[in-house]
């Protein structure tokens, strides 16, 4: 046995035989989602309702098939609505319960996932993550490259890469269909480098132990590069737990949430839940199937070898059950009777400015999964200040305000598409003119 194996095999023994820490109970009892009138929690029924109007806009004029949103305050659902067409083919309607593949929102959750093990004393924020997976050692940062034949030459990194520079994107990996980087584009491309997800017979540990031996983008912690280091935290989660992540998710996260409806492959039994994709051709006109390599096949995550659980987009999920996710942090980690993070440790994942000055947006920062509202943001109308959110490539988006104890969820299912940003700000907007309180 080669010796990286052998460590890694040793490892993996070693964190396995650790006992297998479960949710605890919690004398915190907040209720669990339950609809309410917005009156009971402070807002205008007939302002919030004035979403009705903006989104049906949208669906009018051709640019979404249908759209899902749900808000919720104080843990009361006030807005839960589907709008338009699951299928345009088939004009089947949208439910609300409609399953959306949730892409980057996966994110989140696996970050998540690190916390809780974090805190379980399995995993360090500083440690170097060749400690959990050995062919992390010794990274490389990309000096000359090559196009002819991707050939290229590294400088050795000045550090090596921890847990933290993967939460928070300072690693200098990559993506690769995605990438704007050319060269690394190129190289990622050569190695067999997957994105997201894939209806191949391969595991994400596969792909990871492929991307490990790659040169960065720059300097570990010195740039923000949004990549492929949540799926290396996926595997990380692998490793620390004994688990794999599909496990890990519905055993430590998604059965005590009572989350019902998140799945890396969907079941028969709800496969025809799950939205059709769209996208948009040279004339911004609906077309079913994607124009975009991104999802190359379409089906995902209904067929295929099902066997690749992709930490940083392999989701699929409904408005609803993200919801629930949300609410649970707003609740300062406790959901359903079960304590899954201390307050203390959602504080440090959710609204601590991790990233200095480096992340590219000047009116946020980011934390240990999320971008976060700063002053400069507030001060330019995008929420209160520590405000959290994030969005899928597929259209799918939401936020978290911890002041105004607001969280909203608002899916689509379209790549590529012209109007995805702007009916999520809209959306955010919307929600904040019907406070009454």
């Amino acid at each position: 046995m080669p010796l990286n194996h052998f460590c890694r095999a040793v490892t993996l023994m070693l964190l396995s035989a650790l006992p297998l820490f479960s949710q605890t109970g919690t004398r915190q009892a907040p209720p669990l989602l339950s609809a309410a009138t917005p009156e009971s929690v402070g807002m205008y029924s007939e302002r919030l309702n004035r979403l009705d109007g903006m989104i049906q806009s949208y669906i009018d004029k051709g640019a979404f098939p249908g759209v899902a949103a749900i808000v919720v305050r104080n843990g009361k659902i006030v807005y839960y609505k589907a709008f338009g067409k699951a299928d345009l083919e088939s004009n089947k309607p949208l439910a609300k319960d409609a399953i959306y593949r949730i892409a980057s929102m996966t994110k989140a959750i696996t970050s998540l996932a690190v916390m809780m093990l974090h805190e379980e004393g399995k995993i360090m924020l500083d440690d170097p993550i060749s400690k959990y997976i050995p062919e992390f050692a010794k990274p490389v940062v990309l000096d000359q490259f090559n196009p002819k034949d991707s050939s290229f030459t590294t400088l050795p990194a000045k550090r090596e890469i921890s847990v933290r520079h993967l939460l928070t994107h300072m690693s200098g990996i990559n993506y690769n269909v995605i990438s704007s980087d050319e060269r690394l584009r190129a190289i990622y491309t050569k190695a067999g480098i997957v994105d997201a997800f894939t209806t191949e017979n391969l595991k994400i540990g596969d792909n990871i132990r492929k991307l490990a031996k790659l040169p960065l983008n720059h300097q570990p912690g010195e740039k923000w590069t949004y990549g492929l280091s949540v799926d290396v935290l996926g595997y990380l989660v692998e490793i620390a737990s004994g688990m794999t992540l599909d496990q890990f998710f519905q055993q430590r996260i998604f059965a005590p949430l009572g989350m019902k409806d998140t799945y890396f492959y969907l079941p028969d039994s709800k496969k025809d839940r799950l939205v059709p994709l769209y996208s948009e051709d040279k004339d911004k006109k609906l077309v079913k199937g994607t124009t975009n390599s991104l999802s190359a096949n379409p089906n995902y995550p209904i067929e295929g070898a099902k066997a690749f659980y992709s930490g940083g987009g392999g989701l699929s999920s409904t408005a609803y059950d993200y919801a629930i996710f949300l609410q649970m942090l707003l609740n300062g980690g406790v959901y359903n009777g079960k304590r899954l993070l201390s307050r203390k440790a959602v504080e440090l994942f959710t609204n601590t400015n991790q990233s200095g000055t480096l992340f590219p947006d000047p009116r946020s920062y980011f934390s240990l999964g999320f971008s976060v509202v700063s002053e400069a943001g507030r001060s330019k109308g995008l929420g209160s200040v520590g405000t959290f959110s994030w969005g899928g490539a597929f259209s799918t988006n939401y936020f978290a305000d911890p002041k105004e104890k607001i969280c909203a969820v608002i899916m689509k299912q379209m790549w590529p598409t012209s109007y995805g940003g702007e009916i999520d700000r809209k959306f955010e907007m919307m929600i904040y003119q019907s406070l009454d309180d």
